[in-house]
This record gives C-alpha cells, structure tokens and sequence, in this order.
C-alpha cells in the first residue's frame, strides 16, 4: 500500500472521530457511556464510508508448488500382441505408475495411441494403426511451453502418417523411447505394397502392381501367384539374394464379370520363415459395365474447373471432359450430366437443347455471370441484380435430406465471391449451405438443389470453390473429405432415381485395416428427416451362417453403425425401420489384412534416433529401472516454486458494507429504545 493512500486513511479517521464526538459529545456537560457508544457507532459508519470512497487496494501473495510433467504414451495397436510384448508394456506401465520417487517428482499423466490419443483408460493392444506423429502432434498442443518429459512404451512401427523421427521440431521435449520387440533380424518374405485400382470395367484388363521385399543373407527361390477362390489366375518364379532384395511386378488381369472379384496375392514362404502373415495380401476389384461421363462447359480459364475435374475423377467410376459453349452443342446425349460455369448470352443455344432434353445440370454462378441471361432461361428462379459482390461463407444446413452430407468444417473454409442480393425460387428447394456474413446466417442459398419434371439441378452461388479444396488439406492432410462431399453432389445430380424413404451409404469391400461405417437415413412421408425413427441393421456372414442385429445411432443428420469389430468374410445386411415396414438390403465384404501384423521386430533403429534428435534417450524393456532413475536424478526436471501477486481493492471486500449496515443499525435501534427519535 502506498504511502499517500496511508496518509489519506489516517486523515479519514480523525475526519470520522471528529465528526462522531461533535454530533455526540460536543455541548454536553457530561458524557455519559449511551453518548460514547453512540460516538463510536457513527464513527465506525463514517470511517467504513470514508474507505470505501478512498478504496486502498492490498497485495495478496500465495505460493504455489508446480512439478514437471511426465507423459506416459503407449502404443495400443496390435501390433504390440503379435510381438508377444503386450504382458512386458503392462509390467512396465505398472512400474512406472507405482513408482513413489518418479510420483513424488513428477505430475504424471497416462495416454495411449494408435489411430488417435486418446487418455489412459484400458489398454487391450487391439487398435488396427499406429500413428505416432499424430499423438506427438496432439500432445505438442497440451504440453506447450512446459517443462515435461516423455516416456514412449512402443515397438516404433508405424503404418501411417507423417515421419515421427524428426517431430523435435514440433514437440519440443525430452523424449524416451522403450523399446518393445527384440532387434534381432530374421529371414523374411514380404509384399511390401499392391498397388490396383478400385474398380475396372466389363471385358477390359485391369493392371496390377506388386512391390515385394526379402530380409536374408542368402539366395531364394520362391513363387508369386495371385488366386481367385480356389483358381490360380496368375503365377511367376521369383529370385532374390542378399543384394538383389527387391523386386516389382506388373501384370494384368481380366474383368469378365460385373461385381466385386476377391483376390488374394502370395509369395509362397520360405524355409524357416518367422512370419509368414505379411506373404499375403487379399484386394478386390469391383468391375462395373459403364462410366459415368460429366461435361464442365465454361468459356474462360478458371482454377474451379481444375479443382471439379480432380475431385469428381478421384471416383474412377467418373470422367470429365472440358468444353466450350459451342462444342457441347452436338455431343449432349454423351454425358450424364452438364456442369455450366457462370453462363452468359452464348448459352443460350445449350439452355435450349438441355431444356428440351431435360438434362440434369449444375450451374455456378460467379462475379462474371450474366444474370439477365440466367433469369431469362431459368424457369424456376431468378437472382436479384445489385451489381454488387460480396464475400460469403459457408453455413452447413443439417436438414438437407436428398442425400447425406457430413459436415467436412465447412466454417474454416474461406469465404467464396459471389453477386450480393436474394435468390428468389418459384419452386421448392433444398439448401445445402446458407451464405453467412461474418457471425450473421442470411438464410440465402450459396449451394441448392431442386427436382422438378423429373430433372435433378444444383446452383452454386459462389466461385472460388478451388480455395475450398486446398483448406479441407490444410485442415485434413488429404483431400479425401472435399472429394467425398463433391463425389456425393455429382452422384445425386448424375440419377434420376426416385427418391427413397430409407437411403443407406456403404462400401461395396472394405479393407481389413479401414473402419467399416454403414450411415443411413430416414425420412417421413413428406420426405423430411425424421429423427423420432428407431433403425436397426441384421447382418448376416454368408460364410459361418451366423446373424447379429446392431442398433444405429443417430448423429447429426443420419443414422450411424460401426461395424470395424466384424472379422474378415461376406456379408449380408438388411436395414429395418422399427414403427414402419420400411426396410433395404445390401452386400459388403471385409477383406482379410492386418497391417500391425507386418511387421517382425521393433523399430529400434527410428526410435532410438527420435530419442537422440529430442536430447532423450532409448531403452530396452529390461533397463527401464535404468530410466527411471535417470528421471529421478536428470536436473532439468526440477520442482518449481511459483508466486502469484493478486491485487485487491477494499471495495471488494463485501464485510465493510456488512459493518456499516450493522452500526447503523445498532444506533438506531439504541437511539429508538432511549426515546431519542
């Protein structure tokens, strides 16, 4: 407290004594005890008044202990198992847990990993990834600028993401790697990768690539062959030796049937093979009898037109053909479906003959759109003309129900240009996404669809929709998310199939290493989203002739079942409504592959150089006593005594207006018994 603030309060005092003893004391003969106890109530009063006015302020100091942190990851994935190391992890993360000196030191904080972080709570060594860079990158946000040490119990291999020997760079601590898995290298065979495309097409060849590595000191012969069932649809003799260790294939198989063709590729193991699971791998072709062809008409240079062409063709089943106004003219009865890119009066041909062919179309209007034009051919809605451009972003409408749309963040992307002033539509309408204005939702339309004399059509009042790609893998690393969204648009637009009150969305095969996620979707009979519906899936494995009925969960605007636990087979399912008898069949198969089952030993080599690059160190299983008393003793961890100074003014102190009211209640009530008022 300041000195000036001290001298104002001692003044404050006598002000308030002198005050007190005049409207008591002063005149009086005598003083009697009532009169000094009166004196002293009202200079408790005004006193009490006097400091509110002049509010000191007083400086609260607290201490507060903090300790390092030490952080705990475990590697989840199977992987662990299929080593035979998971009983040493639980030892070690017992040891570790129970230890009183790395307790007493250390604020310790448990996760485990394997497609995600995720917090300690059971560990059953049974997640299908490992991504070890994503968990450093999660625990680089929480662990920000503190002082921590991390202990990583894991074998180090990883089946994806990005390098994690180098994440020094992002999560800047310590790092201490035990080792799970021994080092030693044994003789194996191995197909590296199998690179085919999803699907191949009736009567043609599909190419196949196969990438195969060996592990050995010696020269092998073996045999490559590739099966269907119980028939060997390609075979061929393989050599490898200590420096020839490699070896890529390239072949071709015929497509002679529509449906989804099950394969499986082998290296046939050698003598003495330790692991002979990673001389298999099962793929499946699905062969499809047409392409869907889609035209994208525009007369100028635009990057969006680049972006629609590698998102709709990153589904093989769709091609894109780019071409001007006049060359669409005489080749429309060749696609499925026309995308026409800010139309102006050159159009006006191409309006004519879709208009009278009824073709479906996706139009995009943008800054250099003619909207006199759009509202003369347009018979179903018309775009107020202002001049105007404005900058809006994308609102996610959670009803749409022609088709399920997931919500791929559509709020972080930037915003798109488009021609300020209401979209008027003279039939009914679906909204994708709303324009938003900053925090403001204008309940406009910047992406709709509509179905009308059976014709499906899509408006996108916006251009730029290529900044929108490039930010999904920003946000994602993979541009899967947008191609998906773009990929659902174009098959809804390139059907004119009747429209269901039951949609379901699966994949014809899944790998054994994907989640297997079935989505549907329910309407009432006025074909809105009816969230009141209970529905359940039956599944069938065709193979054991067993039966297992699942709930599914509604999220957001479908229903949802993971179906990831299902081991390997084919499968039959029938999804069923519960209140009404509305149901829909469909087939799927799981294809047998387990990539943590690829490996044969730990990683050592990456995790030791992750320990070296972080200023850590690496373990093995039996020298963790060694870790923990390196922890215990390392100086940089040390406990760390912090001081918080909290400024409080006085008139936060409630209590000073609890005493004014008291006093002046106690006189009062004393002057009032006295007979004095």
């Amino acid at each position: 407290m300041q000195t000036e603030t001290i001298l104002y309060i001692i003044i404050a005092g006598i002000i308030a004594l002198l005050l007190a003893l005049f409207q008591y004391i002063k005149g009086k003969q005598s003083v009697s005890k009532l009169n000094m106890l009166f004196s002293f109530l009202r200079f408790l009063t005004l006193f009490s008044v006097f400091l509110l006015l002049i509010n000191p302020k007083f400086n609260h100091i607290s201490l507060t202990i903090e300790k390092p942190n030490l952080v705990i990851a475990i590697d989840n994935s199977s992987s662990i198992k299929h080593l035979k190391q998971d009983k040493s992890a639980l030892s070690i993360i017992n040891k570790l847990s129970q230890n009183s000196k790395l307790n007493n030191k250390f604020n310790i904080s448990k996760y485990t990993f394997g497609e995600q972080l995720k917090p300690f709570d059971s560990i059953r060594f049974s997640e299908k990834q490992t991504n070890i860079s994503d968990a450093f990158n999660q625990l680089s946000q929480v662990y920000k600028n503190t002082n921590t040490a991390t202990i990583l119990i894991s074998d180090g291999n990883q089946t994806f993401g990005n390098d994690y020997e180098f994440i020094n760079s992002k999560y800047k601590t310590p790092i201490y790697p035990i080792i799970l898995g021994d080092t030693v290298m044994h003789t194996d065979l191995k197909i590296q990768q199998l690179n085919v495309n999803r699907y191949a097409y009736l009567k043609n060849r599909f190419p196949i690539e196969v990438i195969m590595t060996y592990n050995g000191n010696s020269n092998v012969n073996t045999r490559f062959v590739v099966t269907r069932g119980n028939t060997t649809v390609y075979s061929q003799v393989i050599d490898f030796s200590k420096d020839n260790n490699s070896k890529t294939i390239n072949f071709t198989l015929p497509a002679n049937r529509v449906g989804v063709s099950s394969l499986k590729a082998t290296i046939i193991p050698i003598e003495n093979e330790k692991n002979v699971i990673n001389n298999t791998k099962n793929f499946a072709v699905e062969v499809i009898d047409q392409k869907t062809k889609i035209a994208i008409v525009s007369d100028f240079l635009h990057p969006d037109l680049g972006t629609l062409k590698k998102s709709i063709e990153s589904n093989e089943q769709r091609s894109v053909v780019f071409l001007n106004s006049n060359e669409i003219v005489n080749q429309i009865n060749d696609f499925q479906l026309i995308i026409i890119n800010q139309p102006n009066n050159k159009f006006k041909e191409l309006f004519d003959i879709i208009n009278k062919e009824n073709k479906n179309r996706f139009i995009i209007i943008g800054t250099k759109t003619d909207l006199n034009f759009v509202n003369r051919v347009s018979q179903n809605f018309a775009h107020e003309i202002t001049n105007q451009v404005e900058d809006y972003q994308a609102e996610l409408n959670l009803n749409y129900s022609p088709f399920i749309i997931d919500d791929i963040d559509f709020e972080s992307f930037p915003p798109l240009k488009s021609n300020f002033g209401a979209a008027n539509f003279s039939i009914p309408f679906e909204t994708i996404l709303n324009k938003k204005l900053g925090d403001v939702s204008t309940k406009q339309p910047l992406l709709a669809t509509f179905e009308t004399n059976n014709r499906r059509e899509a408006i996108l009042f916006g251009e730029n929709i290529w900044q929108w790609r490039a930010q999904s893998f920003i946000n994602t690393k993979s541009f899967n998310a947008f191609d998906n969204f773009i990929g659902k648009l174009v098959q809804y637009l390139a059907s004119n199939k009747r429209r269901n009150r039951l949609n379901i969305e699966y994949e014809s095969f899944y790998n054994g290493n994907t989640n297997v996620i079935i989505k549907a979707q329910f309407f009432d009979k006025n074909y809105v989203f009816d969230a009141r519906e209970t529905l359940n899936i039956k599944v069938k494995d065709k193979v054991l002739d067993e039966e297992r009925t699942f709930p599914l969960i509604l999220k957001n605007n479908n229903y949802q079942v993971d179906l990831s636990n299902l081991p390997p087979s084919e499968y039959s399912f029938i999804v069923k409504a519960t209140n009404e008898n509305i149901s829909k069949a469909g087939t799927f198969q799981i294809l047998e592959y387990n990539v943590e089952q690829q490996f044969l030993n730990a990683n050592a080599t990456k995790l030791s150089q992750l320990a070296t690059n972080s200023r850590g160190a690496s373990y093995f299983v039996d020298k963790v006593d060694s870790l923990i008393n390196n922890l215990i003793n390392d100086n940089r961890y040390t406990t760390i005594q912090k001081s918080n100074k909290n400024t409080i003014p006085l008139i936060d102190w409630k209590f000073l207006l609890v005493v004014i009211a008291f006093s002046l209640g106690i006189e009062w009530f004393l002057r009032k018994y006295n007979g004095l008022i």
